[in-house]
């Protein structure tokens, strides 16, 4: 590949020389997920089209056969595991007329049950025996019973294309052996944003996944890695850092960018441009096209085009790159395209708040009326920067405050903060101090310690840069006093101080001085309990205003215990 980009000009000898560096020789590996498959194939479908394609396959595999028409009328569902006969020859497909009622899993591990009468069954169970799962699924069926945008490993649903189904056709008897693919995702609960105590908050990674991997285990996320395909959305969309990409880190692929750049500047290039592609079609891409490709541009290849996001492009930017340009080719799915694109909005609003072009990150499809290589001839040079000489991490967050620190130095003239879309990963909360009663709930669910208690003063303080617009402290305030504005502040010595956002003078203790609420919280409290029967004595409700130890004392001093009624009111 490196030999065949074009080196007619000094920018495309220094591309040359960058692409020299090895790159990935320092890579931290990653585990690896393994599948076993013997070749038991169920197909589902309507008989005609079915039982011809078990014809074919079954001198390569083990094929069952669910029959998806519907029953004549008055035919009970049943298990017909005999060879059924075929006009021409004997066919050796089991096949199947029950109800499906559920179909999930993975390549190996597909589970399958039906509806025998009022009974749930294992269909792999029924077929053979000591089985509970079927290898693979042929489903024929409109639509598929696994409709996930990115299907899993050893699941083909060709619907009516006559080409995808040849493909499936060619490509299952391979399925049979022992495979291997990387564990794509490395999660760190302890900084997950997706609830506590038992609200929700951050959903990004769920709605962004294309697989279906991600669900919600309550206040954390569980990641089936055998469903994962590393499209790495999920990563992109985490605003914590809590998800990352494994297949590479990030931190890895940054120093193999850093090297890049440092090895085109010193051999004369300028104004390099960073082009991110995919292992498989945009690598086809990228060969077909070499030559049309401008010289300074400098084909990086990743897994997936999801896997790079906000941190990786503004690095890379402070790392001298003049524009960040992200290959997407048809394949990509539709919800990872969305998140990119999402993404890329915040992206350039923070670029144009930092008085650069908000163009210097974008989209190239390899399809559409204007072709990938002619969009990238036509991009204008952009003013280039010193490159930074911070250290590439693995910690999201600190490589993005980073990159900002370093492009808001290299900017000119660049605004103090700027507005970002709804959903951004940055921004502040709004308090309305008329609402707030200090009481903390806010403080007790913030997952990134972006809301502090004041310690022994009633205070509620704010670190805007920690804070990932999760929504936790708004859907935990009991008064309604939260709400979310999405912004980030590009000014360093601002974006990381800690401001009030409400603070009260405190309620001492009537009794002993201590101060332990605030005046609005014994405020709420006296107005929710004065019609109640137990506080109709000024004596009871002068308690209320003692701190926990005198309001004990004062009970049992008077030796009336916890149910101390005033029986003698006069």
């Amino acid at each position: 590949m490196k030999e065949e980009l074009p080196t007619a000009t000094p920018d495309g000898q220094a591309r040359l020389s960058a692409l020299s560096f090895p790159g990935e020789v320092a890579r931290q590996p990653t585990s690896l997920v393994s599948y076993r498959s013997t070749g038991l194939l169920l197909i589902i479908g309507p008989e005609h089209r079915a039982m011809p394609l078990a014809e074919r396959l079954k001198d390569k595999l083990n094929c069952t056969v669910l029959v998806t028409d519907s029953p004549t009328a008055g035919e009970v569902p049943s298990l017909n595991l005999e060879p059924p006969e075929l006009p021409s020859k004997e066919s050796s497909a089991r096949v199947l007329r029950v109800p499906l009622s559920d179909v999930k899993g993975h390549l190996g591990q597909y589970t399958v049950t039906g509806s025998l009468g009022q009974e749930e069954i294992n269909l792999a169970h029924a077929v053979e025996g000591g089985r509970e799962h079927f290898d693979l699924i042929l489903d024929l069926s409109q639509p598929a019973r696994i409709l996930s945008e990115i299907l899993p490993p050893g699941y083909y649903a060709p619907g009516e294309d006559a080409d995808a189904l040849e493909r499936a056709l060619s490509e299952i008897p391979q399925m049979v052996g022992e495979f291997e693919k990387p564990k794509y995702f490395k999660y760190d609960p302890s900084i997950c944003a997706h609830g506590n105590s038992g609200l929700t908050g951050c959903t990004r990674c769920i709605e962004a996944c294309p697989t279906e991997a991600i669900s919600s285990l309550g206040d954390k996320i569980g990641v089936d890695p055998y469903l994962c395909q590393g499209a790495g959305s999920c990563a992109t969309a985490c605003p914590t850092g809590a998800i990352t990409y494994a297949y590479p880190r990030v931190d890895d692929l940054l120093r193999d960018i850093r090297e890049l750049l440092k090895r085109y500047r010193g051999a004369g290039g300028k104004a390099a441009c960073i082009l991110f592609h995919d292992a498989e079609i945009g690598r086809e891409w990228v060969q077909a096209q070499a030559h049309s490709i401008p010289e300074r541009v400098i084909p990086v290849e990743i897994e997936e085009i999801g896997a790079v996001g906000i941190d990786t492009w503004l690095a890379t930017l402070a790392y001298g790159a003049s524009e960040v340009a992200l290959l997407t080719v048809p394949d990509t799915a539709a919800s990872v395209l969305r998140e990119v694109e999402m993404q890329l909005e915040v992206t350039s609003a923070i670029l144009e708040g930092l008085n650069y072009s908000g163009d210097r990150v974008r989209i190239f499809g390899v399809h559409g009326e204007r072709s990938a290589a002619e969009s990238l001839q036509a991009l204008s040079e952009q003013f280039e920067v010193l490159p930074a000489a911070f250290e590439p991490l693995e910690e999201k967050r600190t490589t993005i405050r980073l990159a900002l620190d370093h492009l808001h130095e290299q900017a000119r003239e660049p605004d103090g903060q700027t507005a970002l879309p709804a959903g951004a990963p940055f921004g502040e909360i709004k308090v309305n101090r008329d609402a707030c009663t200090l009481c903390m709930a806010c403080v007790s669910v913030c997952p990134a310690s972006a809301l502090e208690a004041g310690g022994d003063l009633p205070q509620l303080r704010f670190i805007e840069w920690n804070c990932v617009q999760c929504g936790l402290c708004e859907t935990a305030c009991p008064e309604d006093a939260i709400s979310l504005a999405a912004r980030v502040i590009l000014d360093p010595a601002r974006r990381r101080g800690t401001r009030i956002l409400n603070e009260e003078q405190p309620f001492h203790c009537v009794a002993c001085g201590k101060p332990f609420a605030t005046q609005s919280i014994m405020d709420r409290m006296a107005e929710k309990l004065r019609g109640h029967w137990m506080f109709q004595n000024p004596s009871q409700l002068q308690r209320l205003q003692m701190c926990e130890d005198c309001r004990v004392k004062d009970m049992f001093k008077k030796e009336r215990g916890l149910m101390d009624v005033d029986r003698n009111p006069g």
